[in-house]
């Protein structure tokens, strides 16, 4: 007799998201030097009916929370793991921009470990591409 196999967590994730009849959740990703070009493109995927997802903080910019090397460098590292929580969360990962630095690289990397499928809003950038 054969018995069905346990659903994985992911599974698990998918089914339930079905069953509340959760919208697509699009993560944006990308260097925060966009966060501009990350608002728009917020504004878009809400107003095309998804849930988005996106970076919360700009390290870029002055903050109290991150003002010295004390505060910043725990706070990159739980910002890192949110936002790959955010990524295993998503139908879609949007990569924002037209440049990919190392963190951004780390994203899409991580995403298509999960075999999550990547958009981009600068095509042209796409590593897959240049891969081939």
């Amino acid at each position: 007799m054969s018995h069905p196999q346990p659903l994985t967590p992911e599974q698990k994730l998918d089914d339930a998201k079905q069953h509340l009849n959760i919208p697509r959740i699009v993560v944006i990703c990308g260097s925060t030097r966009f966060m501009a070009d990350m608002q728009e493109a917020n504004l878009r995927e809400t107003a095309a009916g998804h849930v988005v997802l996106a970076p919360g903080c700009n390290m870029k910019e002055p903050h109290e929370l991150w003002a010295t090397e004390e505060l910043a460098e725990p706070l990159k590292l739980r910002l890192d793991e949110l936002h790959r929580a955010k990524i295993r969360l998503a139908d879609e990962v949007l990569i924002v921009g037209d440049y990919i630095g190392d963190s951004t690289r780390a994203e899409i990397a991580y995403a298509r470990s999960r075999r999550i499928p990547i958009r981009y809003t600068h095509p042209e950038i796409n590593p897959a591409l240049k891969e081939s």
